[in-house]
């Protein structure tokens, strides 16, 4: 992709960023007033969620021109991962590794039970494995991440590819739009539990963004933002284990670099995403200067108090509001309805229950262990 071939792409997921701002700050003073509330109180709804349901209008009614297509891609690629990376200036060190830590155990529940469900469904529908292994990862790490990187250990062909990305682009966005109310639902003004289910339950990392941002947008809860990242980004790296067991449990020689048909496969520390590792820098430096300034009165020995803050928020603020709205912008840009066209039903099936297994797993999980966390 060339750096002109972006640009257009880009100015229309900003232009739907500030026109879902508008539209929902508009209807959401319209709603106020049908309640009798003061038209300068917040709007009820969340311009995230206007912006992403702007973006599949768009995507499926008048359809995503090609000069457009470049930019779009960017946007979930690049700048959806940079804005994460930026929320890191929000969080400490300490902070992070607490929450990944707790989230863990919630983690591996969930992908293990999402993995024996969905391959018991699997076989009693007399399905491929290798289908049902693919949901199950695609549903309980990292989306379609999770189904490229397995696909060749497991010998995945083209159609069964096809049928896990539909499952995990429907089951995702349906879940992306459902469970912030869910999450307020079962787990009332408590943001580190509304977090852990969003993080854990959700599949695609820009999906668990989006959740995230619209709860906050709806609810005023940033900190659901923070604890659902840090959960997500700690699925994420949970890639490095299940590929190699999985292409081992499917071939039996995972110590083999290449596999049959010649394709070389990754190394394990090829598959760490290199934005969980910039989320993590952001962290650390957020503590080095916050341990800074209560030390010695200046962070980095260069900012004092007020403009070291003045500048981890304005980084955060370019992370969550503009670098993240123009990435949810392009998820609904990018998300064609065309992909589940011939989508038989048991496929689809095996796609619902893989979904609703992880997300009753989550909710119990969240209950037992979320009460012990703080912030």
């Amino acid at each position: 992709m060339k750096g002109k071939s972006l640009i257009p792409g880009v100015l229309l997921c900003l232009v739907i960023m500030l026109g879902g701002a508008y539209l929902a700050e508009w209807l959401g003073q319209y709603v106020n007033r049908l309640q009798g509330i003061s038209a300068t109180s917040s709007s009820p709804i969340s311009s995230i969620f206007v912006a992403i349901i702007l973006g599949l209008l768009i995507r499926n009614i008048i359809g995503l021109q090609e000069i457009f297509k470049d930019g779009v891609t960017f946007s979930i690629k690049f700048i959806l991962k940079f804005g994460i990376i930026l929320l890191g200036i929000r969080l400490s060190f300490i902070d992070v590794v607490t929450l990944g830590a707790w989230g863990i155990p919630i983690i591996l529940a969930c992908v293990a039970t999402g993995l024996f469900i969905t391959l018991y469904i699997t076989t009693k529908m007399k399905q491929s494995h290798r289908l049902g292994t693919l949901v199950a990862c695609g549903t309980g790490i990292c989306g379609v991440t999770a189904i490229v990187a397995i696909s060749p250990g497991i010998k995945a062909n083209d159609e069964e590819m096809a049928y896990a990305v539909a499952n995990i682009t429907l089951f995702g966005v349906i879940a992306m739009f459902a469970y912030p109310y869910l999450a307020q639902l079962l787990f009332h003004n408590d943001p580190i539990r509304a977090g852990l289910f969003l993080g854990t339950s959700i599949h695609e990392t820009a999906q668990v963004a989006g959740a995230a941002l619209i709860y906050d947008q709806l609810y005023d809860m940033s900190k659901v933002v923070d604890v659902a990242t840090i959960t997500k980004l700690t699925r994420n790296v949970l890639i490095l284990l299940v590929v190699p067991l999985l292409s081992y449990y499917y071939l039996n020689k995972v110590a083999d670099r290449t596999s049959e048909d010649g394709e070389k496969r990754k190394k394990w520390y090829q598959l760490i995403p290199l934005f969980v590792i910039g989320f993590l820098v952001m962290a650390v430096a957020r503590s080095i200067g916050d341990a800074g300034v209560t030390n010695s009165g200046t962070a980095f020995g260069v900012l004092d108090p007020e403009q070291w803050t003045s500048t981890w928020k304005t980084l955060n603020m370019v992370g969550s509001e503009y670098l993240l709205g123009i990435a949810m912008a392009a998820v609904g840009l990018s998300t064609s309805f065309g992909v589940f066209k011939g989508l038989g039903m048991k496929p689809f099936f095996i796609g619902m229950v893989a979904a609703l297994s992880i997300g009753v797993i989550s909710i119990i999980m969240v209950y037992l262990i979320g009460g012990f966390i703080t912030l």
